[in-house]
């Protein structure tokens, strides 16, 4: 934005070390939205029927949804909001440049030099195309770092299940890569069906799941809660998924131009021994572990953990009350229930969005801030205030497996 370093400090100043952060819907052209994003049904097609609908929400993004160079660079980013009442914005990339360790601490800004992971909402009628990330060595061919995120099912944003609440991950552990290779062999000749080599679990609401770079992986069509590490690249192993057709470059995208076509490469982007884990459930799935802080104001609990990137909680205040609550690091958050202010903030979790509009329902808490603690309170005498945190990963007590 013009003159947004001039916008950065003032307006971290009047939010006492605590930004809010302006809704980043983002669309996509495969599969159908499920409308649980709060955001107006005018709305779903914000630029175009080019685009498709929105169907993800972004948090604390410092990434190019579609790449700096497409029609749409700022979508995907994260922007500031400087005040209500006025439009005024800058990106929250450029808050990192500008005050660097005042906001995401001296340990993530030394090592990674921004931000290091981001949080989104994905919101599927249908659940999505067996596909994976890559690991970090194959990623870096293509300049970027491997990709883990992981999953938390918000009973909140899921008034409806959608078309398919299972998800698929990896293949049943007797599968042998000449099996899939023979899938893969026909991609222009019929349905391949790969998923009936894999193995789907039935969504739990509550519950999340950890997905390690490499493992195949179909999710569900419950809205869900993912933090993921900063990173965009992967590969489509399903040709045929819920009747819309993956063309094969959707397969081979990440491989030089000579390996393209060469099924072995493709096979090799996979983690083997995790995607046939036999014990892939005892090692992934995530169930929510209770934080036991003394206050009974406070229910607190991780609902992702177990790796070495990123975690997240849950964080709720009782009706009428106040709490202050300290972490270790700086980290975002999202409103998912209730109302009431976040330090000098007022927060809610909002009831319907249009394309554009200011929202009070995300932050992100600088470092220092973070370890003062932070005066979260509920004004409502009826619902609990219910927040979703994203920290990245230097998180002190975050649990280091299930």
């Amino acid at each position: 934005m013009v003159n947004s370093m001039n916008l950065i400090r003032p307006t971290f100043e009047r939010g006492q070390g605590i930004f809010r952060l302006l809704p980043a819907f983002v669309p996509f052209r495969f599969n159908q939205a499920g409308g649980r994003l709060h955001l107006h049904p005018d709305d779903l097609y914000p630029l175009g029927l080019e685009y498709g609908s929105v169907k993800e929400r972004w948090f604390c993004s410092v990434l190019h949804a579609f790449g700096k160079d497409s029609s749409h660079p700022e979508i995907g980013f994260s922007m500031v909001a400087v005040d209500a009442h006025s439009p005024e914005k800058f990106p929250f990339r450029d808050a990192i440049e500008e005050l660097g360790r005042d906001l995401i601490g001296a340990e993530l800004m030394d090592q990674y030099h921004t931000w290091p992971m981001h949080a989104k909402f994905f919101d599927y009628q249908k659940p999505l195309f067996h596909h994976l990330h890559l690991m970090d060595s194959d990623a870096a061919a293509l300049g970027w770092p491997g990709k883990p995120e992981a999953y938390y099912f918000p009973v909140q944003l899921n008034n409806y299940p959608g078309a398919f609440p299972l998800t698929y991950f990896g293949f049943d552990p007797m599968v042998t890569r000449d099996q899939v290779k023979e899938r893969l062999r026909d991609w222009d000749q019929r349905d391949t069906r790969i998923t009936e080599l894999s193995r789907a679990y039935r969504i739990e609401l509550g519950t999340g799941w950890y997905t390690p770079p490499g493992v195949l992986h179909a999710p569900g069509s419950y809205l869900t809660y993912e933090p993921q590490w900063n990173s965009l690249v992967g590969g489509v192993f399903e040709n045929v998924s819920s009747g819309e057709i993956n063309a094969f470059q959707n397969l081979s995208r990440p491989l030089p131009e000579g390996q393209k076509g060469n099924l072995d490469a493709i096979l090799s982007l996979l983690d083997w021994e995790k995607n046939v884990d036999p014990a892939f459930r005892q090692h992934y799935f995530r169930p929510p572990l209770a934080c036991e802080r003394g206050d009974p104001r406070i229910a607190e609990k991780w609902i992702t953990y177990g790796n070495p990137y990123f975690s997240a909680k849950e964080l709720s205040i009782a009706p009428g009350e106040h709490a202050v609550v300290k972490e270790e690091v700086a980290y975002g958050c999202v409103v998912i229930q209730g109302h009431g202010a976040i330090g000098p903030h007022h927060a809610e979790a909002p009831g319907l969005l249009r394309y554009g509009q200011q929202s009070a329902d995300e932050f992100f808490v600088s470092e220092t801030v973070a370890r003062n603690g932070v005066l979260f309170r509920n004004d409502s005498p009826y619902e609990p205030l219910v927040l979703l945190e994203h920290f990245g990963p230097n998180h002190p007590l975050a649990p280091k497996a299930a």
